[in-house]
């Protein structure tokens, strides 16, 4: 009988997790221990998204935070083979030695770094085989699959841009194998993002340098990609009605609500009716005469808990500058990436660039990384991005899909070749 595949796409921010072969994985945890202040001793997150179990509300108001990875590397195996345990016991409920392994792992992992996750795996956890792939090959692979007859699956070739918890990679990929001297990092993600959104509300308005999953809420919900950072600045200074981006998130009290969340989420919305300028010089349009009219109640005016849309001016193109990160930007980076690779390949890769990983849900991401990359371009170049159906869960599909073919059996190196050969030897079966 084969063995069971559990595909673990194991980010710094969330684990994704489950059998090979179905679409969607079993489920989603943080990777991370917390203690809420109610509690004496570190617990496991509840899932996020599962079948069979409803995450429990928690309060989470100033709970420290313990992460097994930093920028996106494996720093702390005791505390993420401790994560793992909980995961295939108590929520998977499988038997690693009765299974295989799809394993996802950054590029450039350095090899002490693979060392210790071999040990886990195969040492700990007596998985009967293990196969570690990087997540730009199984987005194009998943992506591929899915249009058959478009360009990325007819010209076997693809720009993966990971934009995640830890950081963004631009990566070249051809024919399902991630062209490695050409890969790009920046050491900037979402934990980044937040971070700095933390520092942003503190200053202006009230502490919540502790509040990492509540500022991570405000994140998600509030924060968008300007394209338009003039025109967005002078309408984020502007009193009252006349400021679009101005709405009310609404802490949580301990009692009530255990989390925050976003009073009127319509008003929220109001900067979507906004028209870029672009189109408003397509259309012959004063750019003053376009913005609508939006009506203030008084009472709202009284309640300010966070009464601001936070606009993270430069989250495409000069994330890096906006942290003071001495780094090329998003669209340098791609370029970069594209240019390192041969001359033929480079006109295909501009046509067919994937957005992937959880900081590319950003509404309008994609539209102001094209504005900016298209000058950076040749002209007779053109430039075509795709964002993922579901940028979360893109990664572990493709991994899903992998472990499901009848090939991945020898692609894996087993327990015995890991106990014979040693971790270096077997880690040649992955290159990639």
């Amino acid at each position: 009988m084969q063995p069971n595949v559990v595909v673990l796409d194991n980010g710094g921010g969330l684990i994704k997790a489950g059998l090979g072969g179905d679409r969607d994985p079993s489920t989603i945890i943080p990777n991370c221990l917390y203690r809420p202040l109610s509690s004496k001793k570190w617990i496991h997150p509840s899932p996020i998204t599962t079948t069979t179990t409803t995450a429990v509300p928690i309060d989470l108001t100033s709970a420290p935070v313990r992460r097994p990875i930093d920028r996106g590397y494996l720093i702390n195996p005791d505390l993420q083979r401790d994560i793992w345990a909980h995961l295939f016991s108590s929520i998977l409920h499988v038997t690693p030695a009765q299974s295989s392994l799809l394993l996802t792992e950054p590029l450039f992992t350095l090899p002490s770094i693979q060392r210790a996750t071999d040990e886990l795996v195969f040492e700990d956890f007596n998985f009967s085989a293990l196969y570690v792939a990087d997540s730009p090959s199984l987005t194009h692979l998943y992506e591929a699959s899915r249009r058959p007859t478009g360009l990325i699956s007819k010209a076997q070739c693809s720009l993966v841009v990971d934009c995640g918890f830890s950081f963004t990679h631009a990566a070249p990929v051809f024919q399902n194998f991630t062209i490695n001297y050409a890969a790009k990092r920046i050491d900037l993600g979402g934990k980044a993002l937040t971070n700095y959104l933390k520092e942003l509300v503190s200053y202006r308005s009230i502490n919540v340098m502790d509040e990492t999953f509540l500022m991570d809420d405000v994140k998600e919900k509030l924060c968008f990609v300007s394209t338009d950072v003039s025109r967005d600045l002078q309408i984020a200074k502007k009193p009252g009605k006349e400021n679009l981006f101005r709405c009310t998130y609404v802490l949580p009290d301990g009692i009530v609500h255990t989390k925050g969340f976003v009073k009127d989420p319509d008003e929220a919305q109001r900067y979507k009716s906004l028209i870029d300028v672009d189109q408003a010089q397509k259309l012959g349009m004063d750019m003053d005469l376009d913005q609508p009219q939006v009506t203030e109640k008084i009472e709202d005016r009284k309640k300010t808990d966070l009464n601001k849309n936070f606009l993270l001016n430069e989250k495409c193109l000069t994330w890096a500058c906006l942290l003071g990160m001495n780094q090329a930007g998003l669209a340098e980076c791609i370029v970069r990436a594209v240019s390192s690779c041969h001359p033929h390949l480079q006109p295909l890769l501009y046509e067919s660039i994937l957005l992937t990983g959880g900081s590319t849900l950003f509404p309008r991401f994609a539209q102001r990384l094209e504005r900016e990359l298209r000058p950076l371009v040749p002209d007779d170049y053109q430039v075509k991005i795709t964002a993922q159906e579901d940028p979360i869960l893109g990664v572990w599909r493709g991994g899903s899909l992998l472990a499901s073919s009848p090939d991945f059996e020898g692609m894996c190196v087993t327990k015995a070749e890991y106990e014979e050969l040693g971790s270096a030897r077997c880690r040649r079966r992955f290159f990639h």
